[in-house]
This record gives structure tokens, sequence and C-alpha cells, in this order.
């Protein structure tokens, strides 16, 4: 039987507020960049409304607008970054297993040649030759993110394609589009969603690093990376300037861990006979 989890609910509503905080947000009346001198390190109060709840930064600008403004960023950045890093990772490791050969073993050599630098140093470096802006962070996490969707498409792909049905779909004269799209692909899905879940909390970590060391997006724009950068220099007379950004990314990274561990435990199918029975 299936054990309840309260706090998988706490964590699919921090996940549900993220995502709608990133709907709504264009349409608020919310000024990330507003400039008020008159309210420079001002701490959280509600003398000045919703945009004082949570203080105001070295500039006088709302704290809690430009936490909503990063939050877009931050969910931008890794869901554009995961998704494309899963097209690209995908293709690449169905292709290299299915192929076999010197396809198979160039692109092996490739995937281990990204495997032995670590990935963070790797975006690191590439972000720094290409400058800072979000698209540089994209196109750097990019990079280093389609190794793994590959190298898992690969492995999965290797075994199945041994297995009887595909067998059978080729001795009846499949063409190689049906074999993989409809034989081979759907039983790869599962294993690729789940790296995709856990992939979004490192890509908001990584985002949120870049930020943090000036490689990623830059000001004005807010990103819960650079609101730490720039509220570290303030860490003992205005403490909420770190606390809050770096709280939101706690809340967000754990909350999609959790989930990520419960929908492995879903797909698996051995919990899945363990719920049948």
């Amino acid at each position: 039987m299936e054990k309840t989890t309260p706090g998988l609910y706490f964590f699919s509503v921090i996940l549900m507020v993220w995502l709608l905080l990133v709907v709504i947000t264009p349409v608020l009346p919310v000024t990330p960049n507003l400039v008020d001198l008159e309210k420079i390190l001002l701490t959280p109060s509600f003398n000045y409304g919703l945009e004082g709840l949570l203080g105001y930064d070295d500039l006088g600008r709302s704290v809690i607008e430009r936490l909503l403004s990063g939050a877009k960023v931050s969910f931008l950045v890794a869901f554009g970054v995961a998704f494309i890093a899963l097209c690209i990772g995908t293709t690449i490791g169905l292709l290299s297993a299915y192929l076999g050969g010197v396809w198979d073993h160039l692109i092996v050599r490739v995937i281990d040649i990204f495997m032995a630098f670590p990935g963070i140093l790797l975006a690191i470096a590439l972000s720094g030759l290409m400058g800072p802006g979000i698209d540089n962070v994209i196109i750097a996490l990019v990079v280093v993110g389609w190794v793994g969707y590959a190298r898992l498409t690969r492995a999965q792909v290797l075994s199945i394609k041994q297995r009887e049905h595909v067998s059978s779909a080729i001795a009846l004269g499949a063409s190689h589009s049906q074999i993989i799209f409809k034989h081979i692909l759907p039983l790869v899905i599962s294993p690729l969603i789940i790296e995709f879940t856990f992939a979004i909390a490192g890509l908001v970590i990584a985002e949120a690093g870049l930020s943090f060391l000036g490689l990623g997006i830059q000001a004005p724009m807010s990103s819960w990376g650079n609101m730490i950068k720039e509220g570290s220099q303030y860490l003992l007379i205005s403490p909420h300037l770190v606390i809050m950004p770096g709280l939101c990314l706690l809340l967000v990274v754990l909350s999609v861990n959790q989930i990520g561990d419960a929908l492995r435990d879903y797909l698996d199918p051995k919990s899945t006979i363990g719920r049948k029975k």
C-alpha cells in the first residue's frame, strides 16, 4: 500500500507557486529596476505596502519585485536549457546506440571527453569565453547538459534494441523510423523524464552560481544569483538581501528534488507492482 507523504503536497505547492509567479509576473504592475534613493537598505516593513514586504536593496529597489523577476529568469533558463539539452542529448544517444559501429565509438569518445570535466567548471569556462548574458548562459549550460541525456539514452537503447519485439519488427520489414519512434523511444521516455526533473534543480543552482560569479545574468536584470552577490556586501546590516533570494533557491531546488524522487518511485516498475498488489 502506498504511503501518504504530506510533505510532498507542500513541495508541490511551492512548485505551483513558482510556475504561477512566472505566468502572472509579466502582467503585474511591478517595477523591479525602479531606483528610490530614499528607501536604500530599508528592512522589511508594511509601511510601503506589498512592495516593501521584504525590504529594499542598496539602490532602493523592492526586493519582492526583484524576486518575482528573478523567478521568471530562473524558470526560463532552467526549463529552456533542460528542454534543449533533452532534445539534443536524446537524439545523439539514440542514434549512437541504434547505428552502432564507428559512429557509436566516436560519440562515446566525445561523451567521455565531456564527462572528464566537472560540468559547472566547464560552464564557467564557456561563460567566461563567451561573456556574460542570458543567451550565453543558456548556450554554456546546454553544451554541458546534453551529455547526461545522451549517456542515459544510449544505455537504454542498447538494452531495448535487443528485445524480441524490436527483432520482430525488423523481421516484419519495419522502417528505421518506425522502429525508433514506435518500438524504442516510448520505452526510453520514463527515465528521461526523471533525468529532466532532476536536471531542473541542478540548472537553477548553476544559473544562480554563474550569476553570483558575474558570468550570468547582468544588472539591471534581476536573478536570484546576482541578488545574493549584491546583497553579500551588506550582509551584516541588511541580511534580508541575501536571506530572501537564498530561501527562494532553497525551496525551489528542494521541491524539485522531492518531486523528482516521488516521480522516480512512481515510474519504477517494482513500485508499480507493489502498488497493484
